[in-house]
């Protein structure tokens, strides 16, 4: 054998070695396929592994030699979504795939993501790169041998998985797409932050009122009616990087995707719990803060148990207080001492999180003791102040650092940021990749704060230097969120992120085939803010920018009965094609039910219209529209979204 054998571990995969443990590939299907679009479809697996993968072939008419391949850690099958949350645009779109001349490549990860002793690298890269590989040999033999162009892409936690690919692969794939991406350091903080803020600021029902400062219209002033420990709240979790325009969905928000991992905490620092409620330097023991009245400790025994995951457990007295993101910790038996996520508390019914460890939850039965209790939920929501990572544009953490350079907080001894990082991308970020990478982050993310990817941008250029530009570009899509689909208050005040996910993986292959490098998006990052400039001359990127007005503003306050008239310039930068549909919403109810008559598809536009308010009440009418590269109103492919919002007072 002629290739060189790869050893488990950090060392680089390239074109040629040979993975030690996915180097058998077989097909089990391979046929004809007509839904949703005709293609061929080839799955398979290698052999004495749970590695799967699945290649989805064009008609030979539409090829044009490259594929597209998806990633995401949570993806239990090799098949074209969905994945185990709802994440509409990590599923996957065999019709946009297969209309840009390329193929459809995903695998399972070798059904190993966080499997304990597993070496990470397999789920982050390994059987990827074994699948990619092999699905070029596949392509061959059904084309004939041609050069065949490979892009990864993937999004959040499969944002992780394509850079740690891009950093530990070479020759695999050409391009990298990570979108919605973190930092090194972002778990739990992103998530921590934002539960503090919700738990102070609910306590008078602040919420409303910084929503409605920062909205169209409104006073500007989010700050306005708090008090100390409110706007104390309101600046950290600010500060942190959390947009203030996303506090519209204040409702319904909660603390997003920590439960998940919130679990592995008290296993990597279990001493924390003590410290915080204890030890001075910790919010549990600063007497001006009110987070010791919400401590609760609901103590029962199991009655019985339904194995899992997901595990229910039966309890024998149902607990009357919120249980969200609370502990079960078991006080007698076989898992004595275990700390066990909750999911949920529904009457008796306690269900635990999919991440609990499978063998410690297995070893709770009928008649052992166990306690609900929230106080390590409490203790994690300032978890981020004792997580200060070292030097490295990480700007959130700046707020807790003092002007002598040293942490304002106790630090405890391990960082639990790289840790959640490995688990997804294989190996720590190091800025370092072959091929060329377009990252895409979105302005209203309260998941993967924006200014995380100038964080790894900075990073590349440390490390890459005048070759930056050559290989690194970033889009910035704004008033979108971490994922999809919406409810209908996000319909009213965000856009989709698919159609600028497509084009920037159509605008990667022309830069890596044709060497036409995509015009980036132009920003500031402000006290950790990302920032774009109000014209699409300046902004750049593929997203149109709108001005809109009710009566001549960004308010109108009107009596009943009035009519409103609106005026809306819109505007695509220069190269990013053209207005193909604008839709307005005057009620503000998400559904968009008035088509504008646009015309031709044009670069730029102004549209009028008039709406009269026949009842009292404050409304957000909206305009969303959409531009496509070729200017064509036809295709539902590389439709880039934007939408703008005014204020409508009628009493």
């Amino acid at each position: 054998m002629t290739e060189t054998a790869m050893q488990a571990g950090p060392l680089q995969v390239t074109a040629t070695s040979v993975d030690p443990d996915y180097y058998e590939p077989y097909i089990e299907i391979d046929e004809e396929r007509g839904d949703p679009v005709p293609h061929r479809y080839v799955h398979g697996g290698f052999k004495d592994t749970e590695a799967r993968f699945s290649f989805y072939f064009p008609p030979e008419d539409h090829y044009e030699g490259r594929f597209f391949h998806n990633t995401y850690p949570m993806a239990i099958s090799a098949d074209i979504g969905p994945f185990p949350i709802e994440f509409e645009v990590a599923m996957g779109d065999l019709g946009f795939t297969l209309d840009s001349g390329a193929y459809y490549v995903q695998t399972n990860n070798g059904g190993l993501f966080r499997v304990a002793g597993a070496d990470p690298a397999i789920a982050a890269y390994r059987v990827n790169a074994a699948a990619a590989k092999f699905s070029r040999r596949v392509a061959a033999d059904i084309f004939g041998e041609h050069r065949t162009y490979g892009y990864l892409f993937g999004g959040s936690g499969g944002a992780y998985q394509t850079q740690g690919a891009a950093e530990n692969t070479s020759g695999v794939w050409e391009g990298f797409v990570p979108f919605v991406p973190g930092c090194d350091q972002a778990i739990p903080s992103m998530f921590t932050v934002r539960m503090h803020a919700l738990r102070v600021l609910r306590q008078r029902n602040r919420l409303p009122g910084i929503a409605d400062a920062v909205a169209p219209g409104g006073s500007g002033d989010p700050y306005a009616d708090l008090n100390e420990e409110e706007a104390a709240a309101m600046r950290e979790v600010s500060l942190m990087g959390f947009p203030p325009r996303s506090w519209y969905d204040q409702a319904a928000m909660n603390s997003g995707y920590f439960a998940n991992i919130s679990g592995m905490i008290p296993q990597i620092d279990p001493t924390y719990l003590e410290d915080f409620w204890g030890k001075p330097g910790y919010l549990g023991t600063d007497p001006s803060s009110k987070i010791a009245e919400a401590r609760f400790r609901h103590e029962t025994r199991v009655t019985s148990v339904e194995g899992g995951p997901p595990f229910l457990l039966e309890l024998a007295e149902a607990p009357d207080q919120d249980c969200a993101d609370a502990h079960l910790t078991v006080l007698s038996g076989a898992a004595k001492g275990a700390s066990l996520p909750v999911k949920t508390v529904d009457g008796k019914t306690c269900e635990l999180i999919m991440t609990a460890d499978p063998a410690v939850a297995a070893a709770v039965t009928a008649g052992d003791l166990v306690c609900i209790d929230n106080g390590w939920t409490l203790a994690l929501q300032t978890y981020h102040r004792h997580q200060v990572p070292p030097a490295g544009h990480y700007y959130g953490w700046d707020q807790f650092i003092g002007e002598d350079g040293t942490p304002l907080y106790p630090q405890r001894d391990v960082l639990i940021g790289p840790v959640g990082t490995v688990n997804a991308a294989g190996s720590m970020l190091e800025g370092r990749f072959d091929g060329k990478m377009l990252m895409l982050a979105v302005l209203l993310d309260v998941d993967a704060f924006a200014w995380q990817t100038d964080w790894y941008r900075r990073k590349t250029a440390d490390v890459l230097g005048s070759a930056l530009e050559d290989k690194f570009g970033v889009y910035f899509v704004d008033n979108a969120h971490h994922e999809n689909p919406m409810r209908a208050i996000q319909r009213g005040h965000a856009v989709s992120f698919g159609g600028a996910l497509q084009q920037a993986l159509r605008d990667l292959a022309r830069w890596v085939e044709k060497g036409e490098r995509p015009s980036e998006t132009s920003y500031r990052v402000e006290d950790t803010q990302v920032l774009v400039p109000d014209s699409a001359g300046e902004r750049k990127g593929i997203q149109a920018v709108i001005a809109l007005t009710a009566d001549g503003g960004d308010r109108a306050d009107i009596v009943s009965g009035e009519t409103v008239s609106f005026v809306a310039t819109i505007e695509v930068p220069p190269g990013a094609g053209k207005l193909v549909s604008a839709e307005w919403d005057f009620e503000g109810a998400g559904d968009y039910p008035v088509q504008a008559e646009i015309g031709e598809p044009a670069e730029k536009l102004t549209i009028t219209a008039t709406h009269r308010y026949g009842t009292p009440g404050t409304r957000f009418p909206a305009l969303r529209v959409a531009s496509q590269r070729e200017g064509d109103p036809d295709t539902p492919y590389g439709r880039v979204q934007n939408i703008a919002l005014v204020r409508v007072l009628a009493s």
